[in-house]
């Protein structure tokens, strides 16, 4: 038996149910952005689209899934998992079809961005149900690394569909998660228990904190997403007052009875830890891949199918994470393995920074096979630790904490790859986009290095600690207690 079937297996059967549902939801969340990805360019020709108006196709989904994060997990902590989860499934199959039927850039941008909000809401919640419904432990760490294997093939299998979708008729990459989320939701009414009652006595949904850090994340978010394709001083207009709003939602959270955001979550070096590396890691993901496909489709001239077939490769973690990475965890730990899987990307984009105008896919394989596997070894690890220790009643809060990393720091990877890219893209000659593309190959790489040395210093932090607990372990009951007289 393999170790993922032996993992699964150990698990009772309405267990191995809920999980298959919840890991279809994220499924559905990474297809439905990667197929999006590939098919904009049909979509501008078909609706007549400039690059600013494509731009927010992809930038409404991104405002709607990072700005209510938050909000969306604190609400799966209040009102309940199953009813958070189930109720904004509905809302990202319906709103999912009103794209695929949209006639104007404005309607799939409004459609857009409201399925971005059902995730925010939908994916925390999903999160909460596996950390909550699974023993802290083992168990659990295989069911969070079969979710997150699951997330990682859904995006790997949804850039091929939707380049095959797309081919056909773009109006399907949106009519297709239609039918697979009608199906999952179906399941999750079937399979997922009911939560039960939260106890908010003493509590409420933080109204004013919950506006404030939306609009700071969403503030923040268009700040750095539009950076690339506006003025520096819209650009530092927008992220000032981001950071305006972040402050008034510290100073609302430091007084309010019931916060949105209990800031004694981030005393945990752990979750912080696991945070700044999860945005660091996201930032040179993305950035990363999206200097790649411009280099094979705009230098080499490879077909939108090309190079999905080119990138799938990358997707060898959604084998990898619920197979090999549990063993790994329980031998070597959480905290090992995610610098690894820091240390292997920042390899692989450290390979890939000599990239020629005409390097055979062979020469390219290192890169994003290491990707892969460093993606194995370190995304589901990151989303253990970051939930790891945290009380029930507030793990929709911290999966939200990190979702809201990793989209952030998607954002800002992409936006700094593209800023660079183009700053240092002199003409659109072929030497001159390579060059282009080779200096914007060292922000993914700066990004990487820097999520290494965080987690570095968790390392480090634990043997520190463990040191600290052997030493009184081995010295005498005395010398432990003093000023108290000895017991003979």
């Amino acid at each position: 038996m393999s170790a993922q079937k032996a993992a699964v297996a150990q698990l009772p059967a309405r267990d191995w149910a809920v999980l298959l549902v919840l890991c279809g939801a994220i499924f559905l969340e990474g297809v439905d952005v990667a197929m999006l990805n590939v098919a904009l360019p049909s979509i501008r020709a078909d609706l007549g689209l400039s690059t600013g108006s494509l731009q927010w196709v992809m930038s409404a989904y991104v405002l709607g899934y990072g700005g209510f994060m938050l909000v969306g997990g604190r609400a799966a902590d209040l009102f309940g998992r199953r009813q958070m989860f189930v109720l904004w499934l509905a809302v990202f199959l319906v709103f999912s079809g009103f794209g695929g039927f949209a006639t104007e850039g404005w309607m799939l941008v409004t459609a857009r961005f409201v399925t971005g909000v059902a995730a925010a809401f939908m994916t925390p919640a999903g999160l909460s149900i596996i950390t909550t419904g699974f023993e802290e432990g083992p168990q659990r760490n295989k069911a969070l690394l079969f979710y997150s294997g699951t997330a990682a093939g859904g995006f790997s299998v949804g850039l091929v569909v939707g380049g095959l979708l797309a081919s056909f008729d773009w109006r399907w990459v949106f009519f297709a998660p239609v039918v697979f989320s009608a199906l999952i939701l179906l399941a999750a009414l079937a399979f997922v228990p009911r939560s039960p009652r939260p106890d908010r006595a003493g509590q409420s949904l933080d109204l004013i904190g919950g506006l404030t850090i939306t609009a700071a994340v969403l503030l923040l978010v268009l700040g750095v997403e539009r950076a690339g394709h506006t003025s520096l001083a819209w650009t530092v207009g927008t992220l000032g007052a981001g950071l305006a709003a972040l402050a008034a939602f510290i100073a609302v959270e430091r007084r309010s009875t019931a916060p949105l955001v209990r800031l004694g979550i981030f005393r945990s070096g752990a979750l912080v830890r696991a945070n700044a590396a999860g945005l660091l890691f996201a930032a040179a993901f993305f950035g990363f891949q999206f200097l790649v496909v411009l280099y094979l489709q705009e230098l080499r001239g490879w077909s939108v199918l090309e190079t999905s077939f080119a990138l799938i490769v990358v997707g060898v973690d959604a084998i990898l994470s619920p197979t090999l990475v549990p063993g790994l965890v329980a031998r070597f730990g959480n905290a090992r393995l995610i610098l690894a899987g820091l240390l292997l990307a920042s390899l692989s984009y450290a390979l890939f920074l000599p990239v020629g105008a005409d390097w055979a896919y062979l020469t390219m394989l290192p890169s994003l096979l290491l990707l892969g596997i460093a993606f194995a070894l370190a995304y589901g690890p990151l989303t253990i630790v970051a939930t790891e220790g945290v009380k029930d009643d507030e793990q929709g809060l911290a999966g939200a904490l990190l979702y809201t990393s990793f989209q952030f720091g998607a954002a800002l990877g992409l936006s700094a790859a593209a800023t660079v890219n183009v700053a240092a893209t002199a003409s659109e000659s072929p030497a001159a986009l390579l060059d282009g593309y080779r200096a914007a190959l060292w922000v993914p790489l700066a990004a990487a290095v820097l999520a290494t040395l965080i987690s570095g210093f968790g390392i480090r932090s634990r043997r520190i600690a463990g040191s600290q607990v052997a030493g009184m372990e081995e010295r005498p009951a005395d010398d432990r207690t003093p000023g108290l007289p000895t017991v003979h």
